[in-house]
């Protein structure tokens, strides 16, 4: 009975494969920025521009970050959504140009 396939062996070996064919995927980036964080920088931005002494002092900075914890904000919101943060700085410049 030595070296003979059984049922048993084939389908461990098959679960084997799938394993090792699911583990040699690239892993999927489950990092994201919550809706209040967005939220938080995009108002910040829209009212105070890059002025981040202006947002430290703005009342909506209900955690009391300074300019320089705002900016580090920013820094990653634009680091994970680069796409997103190009289009709201393209849209505040056509907002701003239509106002002048």
């Amino acid at each position: 009975m030595a070296g003979e396939a059984t049922p048993h062996s084939l389908s461990l070996v098959s679960l084997t494969l799938d394993l090792e064919a699911e583990a040699s995927l690239p892993e999927k980036k489950g990092n994201t920025l919550s809706r209040d964080l967005i939220d938080y920088v995009r108002y910040m931005v829209e009212n105070h521009g890059e002025d981040y002494k202006a947002m430290a002092r703005d009342e909506k900075n209900y955690y009391q970050d300074t300019p320089k914890q705002i900016r580090n904000k920013i820094n990653v919101y634009k680091r994970f959504y680069p796409a997103e943060w190009q289009a709201f700085v393209d849209s505040l410049q056509k907002n701003k140009m239509e106002v002048e």
